[in-house]
């Protein structure tokens, strides 16, 4: 595997990422999404949706948030409120995280063709850490939603 470029191509992706987010919660649930520099680490169950990349880039995406950011993001996206995290808001974690995944990667045309992904995978609990070992590029952002935050790190290298 190969790093990437150098710090452009990091920020681009950064950039992108940003927009994403933007876009997706935009469009999808109706609601404002801005970066923010700061935020109180998460509390109590939170629930993370993983996408794993491969081809042009090689890694992980994952979206996180707090059990009742979560819920709210099923509510707004179904319809229907919710009271727990159930399956639906499982699912709307995983659908974000991989419509959150897609426009990501359609912003290069490199990856939009030569990057897949993988289906979700939705992890809750009260303590876990997710990390890759292999991974020569890090991003992490914070993303304000609605008075709660998300947060999306992303773990890959580029593949020669």
């Amino acid at each position: 595997m190969a790093a990437l470029a150098d710090g452009t191509e990091i920020a681009q992706l950064e950039q992108s990422l940003d927009r994403a987010m933007g876009e997706v919660f935009g469009t999808m649930i109706g609601v404002s999404c801005a970066r923010s520099e700061s935020a109180a680490p998460m509390k109590g169950q939170t629930i993370a949706a993983l996408i794993g990349l491969a081809g042009a880039l090689t890694g992980t995406l994952v979206l996180q948030s707090e059990s009742s950011a979560a819920m709210r993001v099923s509510d707004l996206m179904t319809g229907m409120s919710t009271t727990e995290v159930d399956a639906t808001v499982r699912d709307a974690m995983g659908e974000m995280a991989n419509m959150v995944a897609g426009a990501w990667k359609g912003y290069d045309p490199k990856l939009a063709s030569g990057c897949l992904l993988s289906t979700p995978t939705v992890v809750v609990g009260t303590r876990y850490e997710l990390f890759s070992r292999r991974a020569t590029v890090r991003i992490d952002r914070v993303y304000g939603i609605e008075g709660s935050f998300f947060s999306v790190a992303v773990a890959c290298e580029r593949a020669e």
